[in-house]
């Protein structure tokens, strides 16, 4: 500002020092205030000049710097071209940032969907997209209700209480395959929600399994429970003989040994599930491992058997398998009694063990039994499921046997596989990779 005074009374200076120079003789003081006047004019005139440049070019938003030299309004211009500039600077950060969080959000396993006031869709990603089958290009600003017609949500936003969620199905939903979506609606803003979705399939599905397994458990304890109570009363309230009583205990025997099996495979199935990978340093004979499996059935037979079945055992070459011994017996035990609960006396079994070409192998068991219906097939390693419950139950199976051979199965890196014919048997068989299987060398004479 002092500079812009003085440029002015410099300006307002010389030219009166000319008009009294060149002024007539006794007009000097005339031609000096002419003159000053003139140059006030002349100031004034070239400042606005300036002042225009500047406005014009902050009317057409340029951002190269407009040539205003020094003076009022060249500091102005730099001024003002510094703070654009570092609103421009604020700009890219904060469209930077606003870009990283919606990259976040994309990122989410949650769907995410903004809506106005009024319920229309402001912005989404791409998992929620994919619950709720929407297109970008498609359905923004389209009202949610309309897109997503499901009763459930449509009471929902509704009553405007989301202090809770609301659980409905999935764009994919269908009786064969299940999709259940968890949606929680949070306001924010002027009337605006936060609509965030969740893929609850399998947590329902778990839930649903875990009260199949407590209620088939509950059902498996307390049939031999009841049966043990009942014969518990009788020998209590009854006089009975010698012969009477014996046939009794051995009964609540037999009851008490069901629910120790049963006990025992559920511990077995804890600890598969809870327990670290089995070693691959660890090495067992497969020799070893079938002369258990053949005396335990050979046991087990003659127990179930009046007359056992034709089991034949074959091991094609030295090998050794590598895994956890105790798994890999209880898996190829359960398969070998399976075969015997359902073979008839009068029937085959065969029990093999067979290299693979490609360096891996396989421990089959071939029955002859009444085969299995293809619809029961894919649910037999299912907990406690069962073609005949009553039969399985007659024979002392827990329903927990497949299930066991499965997580076996899986622990070790190898396949289950099931074939089989309604009337005339069934393959079981477990197929292991090259890499857990060790073979030994012959010596040559």
């Amino acid at each position: 500002m002092l500079w812009r005074l003085f440029s002015f009374a410099v300006c307002q200076g010389l030219a009166a020092g000319a008009g009294w120079y060149l002024a007539l003789d006794g007009d000097e003081w005339l031609g000096s205030l002419a003159m000053a006047l003139v140059g006030g004019y002349v100031w004034l005139s070239f400042d606005a000049v300036r002042g225009a440049r500047l406005l014009r070019w902050l009317r057409k938003g340029e951002t190269d710097s407009v040539a205003l030299g020094s003076g009022l309004w060249g500091e102005v211009s730099d001024r003002i071209r510094r703070l654009v500039r570092a609103h421009d600077r604020l700009a890219v950060e904060s469209e930077g940032r606003l870009q990283d969080f919606l990259a976040a959000l994309q990122a989410s396993p949650n769907g995410v969907v903004l809506l106005d006031s009024q319920g229309r869709i402001e912005w989404f990603n791409q998992t929620a997209a994919t619950h709720f089958g929407f297109d970008a290009r498609r359905d923004m600003l389209q009202h949610f209700g309309n897109l997503v017609r499901d009763p459930g949500f449509a009471a929902y936003w509704g009553a405007r209480d989301f202090r809770h969620d609301v659980v409905m199905p999935g764009r994919n939903n269908s009786s064969s395959k299940p999709v259940k979506l968890s949606v929680h609606l949070h306001s924010y803003g002027e009337g605006r929600s936060l609509l965030l979705s969740r893929d609850i399939t399998a947590v329902e599905q778990a839930e649903a399994m875990r009260r199949d397994f407590v209620a088939n458990v509950s059902h498996e304890i307390r049939t031999p429970l009841t049966v043990l109570a009942g014969f518990v009363e009788t020998l209590q309230s009854l006089p009975l003989n010698d012969e009477e009583r014996q046939r009794y205990l051995g009964l609540m025997s037999q009851q008490a040994q069901r629910m120790q099996t049963l006990v025992t495979d559920l511990l077995m199935l804890s600890r598969l599930e809870g327990s670290p990978l089995p070693p691959t340093q660890e090495w067992i004979s497969v020799g070893t491992l079938m002369a258990q499996c053949q005396q335990d059935a050979h046991d087990l037979s003659s127990v179930l058997w009046t007359c056992p079945q034709d089991m034949g055992f074959a091991v094609e070459g030295e090998c050794e398998v590598s895994g956890s011994s105790t798994e890999l017996l209880s898996a190829m035990s359960n398969l070998v009694g399976n075969a015997i609960r359902y073979t008839p006396a009068d029937k085959t079994i065969r029990v093999s063990w067979k290299a693979m070409p490609e360096g891996g192998a396989r421990f089959s068991v071939q029955d002859t039994g009444p085969g299995i219906a293809p619809e029961h097939i894919a649910r037999l390693t299912e907990r406690f499921y069962r073609v005949d419950r009553s039969r399985s139950r007659d024979t002392g199976g827990t329903g927990l046997g497949l299930a066991i051979v499965k997580h076996v199965a899986q622990r070790h890196g190898a396949e289950l596989g099931i074939t089989s014919t309604p009337g005339k048997g069934s393959i079981f068989s477990i197929t292991f990779p090259a890499q857990r299987i060790r073979r030994h060398r012959v010596a040559l004479a």
